[in-house]
């Protein structure tokens, strides 16, 4: 059995996922085993896995049912002590699972491990600023305004998931967001601080320029993370302030463009946990 399985949900993106599948390919740590989960693709994504039938395995869904699923489709297929995870669009480094298993080896306290990048957006490499600033340790209450870990970047065990439970597959997006909240909530993370991933953006693939008001989904996962996840009191208290100050957020953003139904939805929403409060 491998030691690593690296996971690859795709749609659509024949062109990008062949340099994804070579970056893994290209990888110095050689245990592992490179699942590609296609999302139900209408493009060329067939013919290339065809031509690196030898090289991985492939999962082939029968409609476009979304980047957790896929994922999770992967997941239940392997059965690998430590998994990895490979946007189509997103690139690794030589080094870049060696690396990890050092630090996995060295660092045996942490069930999950994540790196630095490097972002391109348009091709143009840019500065991702402050409020992306990686952290290591308890970052349950850093992670909640936005997702602080790609999940390109991230290698864990499988007994976090087997804890925390998979992907959301009812988020079209900001499930990394949703999932990683469930595991910084109850384990410390470990940063290799090098960037060992390059990160693609702006392009009409990308799931984030397909859904406008990302802070819905994160929302959402904070209404139900509040409910279903036990916190601790001084992470339930900013759970509480973030969920209130991102409802506050949508609310004008509802009320300009006449969404009332959403806006609706929001203060009520807003109002319970100002009552919790």
């Amino acid at each position: 059995m491998p030691h690593v399985c690296v996971i690859i949900p795709t749609w659509n993106r024949a062109e990008r996922l062949s340099r994804a599948i070579e970056s893994v390919l290209e990888q110095t740590y050689r245990d592992f085993e490179l699942w590609v989960v296609d999302d139900g693709s209408d493009d060329s994504t067939q013919e290339l896995l065809k031509k690196h039938k030898d090289q991985l395995k492939t999962l082939m869904l029968a409609s476009n049912r979304g980047v957790s699923k896929a994922r999770n489709a992967g997941i239940r297929a392997s059965d690998s002590e430590w998994i990895a995870f490979l946007d189509s669009d997103d690139l690794w480094h030589p080094e870049k699972l060696s690396r990890q298993m050092e630090q996995a080896r060295e660092r045996r306290k942490f069930k999950l491990h994540f790196t630095d990048e490097i972002w391109i957006r348009n091709g143009l490499r840019v500065n991702p600023g402050h409020r992306h600033r990686k952290r290591e340790g308890w970052i349950f209450q850093p992670s909640l305004e936005l997702c602080l870990m790609a999940p390109s970047t991230v290698m864990l065990k499988r007994e976090l998931l087997d804890s925390c439970g998979l992907f959301d597959e009812d988020l079209p997006v900001c499930e990394d967001y949703d999932l990683w909240l469930r595991i910084t909530a109850r384990h410390p993370v470990a940063l290799l601080n090098e960037p060992l991933m390059t990160r693609h953006g702006g392009h009409e693939g990308q799931l984030s320029r397909r859904h406008w008001g990302m802070d819905r989904f994160r929302v959402q996962s904070l209404h139900k993370i509040l409910n279903e996840v036990p916190l601790k009191p001084g992470d339930r208290r900013a759970a509480v302030r973030m969920l209130r100050r991102k409802c506050g957020i949508l609310m004008e953003g509802f009320r300009k463009r006449g969404k009332t139904g959403e806006c609706d939805y929001h203060t009520a929403l807003l109002q319970e946990y100002s009552a919790k409060s």
